[in-house]
């Protein structure tokens, strides 16, 4: 079943720095193998002084489009024909389509976190969310949930640069959205456990909890049966927070499924077709171990 490159084989990229770590070669790889898609997925490390030369790259080899990764994000947004309304709003893009010699710019990866939570079975629309942290992927989460219809997200993230980044980001998503979203310093742990009180669904968006014994909240009683407790990690697996959930028979859900989803958001995308995910999650499950 491995792909056979011929004269018409096309490329799709992965523009990132550092690169080869990614997860995403071997997933997208299958996927076109699985779907008899006549392209290959190559990883290229590219940092921001390479950005403009690999994005005219997409024009002059013709390629599907790319997949988008630090340290360039949000440099992407300027080479773009156009973006949607939440690489705006998120102020980044992690997809590009080439199409027409066009290039549209998509963020799948506030899609991968919603796509996740329906796989899951897990109403979200109204309800309360709490996040942890205020960087990249948490930026993505917060907009596309603000956007999907979540009724009130409270933020929480250590003071500095990102936490004054997001209070701006707040601002915004306020004034685009029908969400109310408050933003608080994370160390204020009485806030911190009102806030998951009052939630359905708390998100830990931080790298806390990478390390074994590490997790990024304290007060382990605010952990229930009801609420759901979403780690964007998924490796660990099983983090020390989604071990406390089900101690106390909280939902858990590791990161492997905002992977896989915005993975799959972003192939469909190039490619017209649906990635076969439950193919897919078995190869992710066994490198997150």
């Amino acid at each position: 079943m491995e792909i056979q490159i011929n004269g018409s084989t096309q490329l799709v990229g992965f523009f990132a720095y550092p690169a080869k770590h990614s997860l995403s070669p071997k997933m997208q790889s299958l996927a076109m193998q699985l779907t008899h898609t006549n392209a290959i997925y190559l990883a290229f490390e590219i940092q921001k002084e390479q950005l403009d030369a690999a994005i005219h790259s997409i024009y002059t080899f013709d390629m599907l489009g790319a997949n988008i990764s630090m340290p360039n994000k949000t440099e992407v947004l300027k080479y773009l024909d156009n973006y949607t309304q939440s690489c705006d709003l998120i102020g980044a893009a992690n997809t590009i389509v080439n199409r027409d010699q066009q290039l549209l710019g998509y963020n799948t990866d506030g899609i991968g976190f919603i796509r996740s939570l329906q796989a899951a079975g897990v109403t979200y629309k109204k309800k309360t969310m709490t996040i942890l942290g205020a960087g990249g992927a948490a930026t993505a989460m917060i907009c596309q949930a603000a956007l999907e219809g979540v009724a009130t997200i409270h933020i929480f993230s250590r003071l500095g640069p990102r936490f004054d980044k997001m209070r701006e980001k707040v601002k915004e998503i306020q004034q685009k959205t029908n969400c109310k979203v408050t933003l608080t310093e994370i160390y204020e742990e009485k806030l911190v456990k009102a806030a998951i009180d009052e939630s359905n669904i708390l998100v830990n968006a931080t790298s806390v909890g990478m390390q074994e014994d590490e997790c990024p909240i304290s007060d382990f009683s605010v952990l229930r049966k009801g609420l759901v407790v979403y780690d964007a990690i998924y490796q660990p697996r099983e983090t020390f927070l989604l071990k406390q959930a089900k101690k106390r028979q909280a939902m858990g859900i590791n990161g492997i499924g905002m992977l896989l989803y915005q993975g799959a958001a972003s192939f469909e995308l190039w490619t017209h077709k649906k990635m076969p995910v439950e193919k897919i999650r078995p190869l992710l499950e066994e490198t997150g171990k």
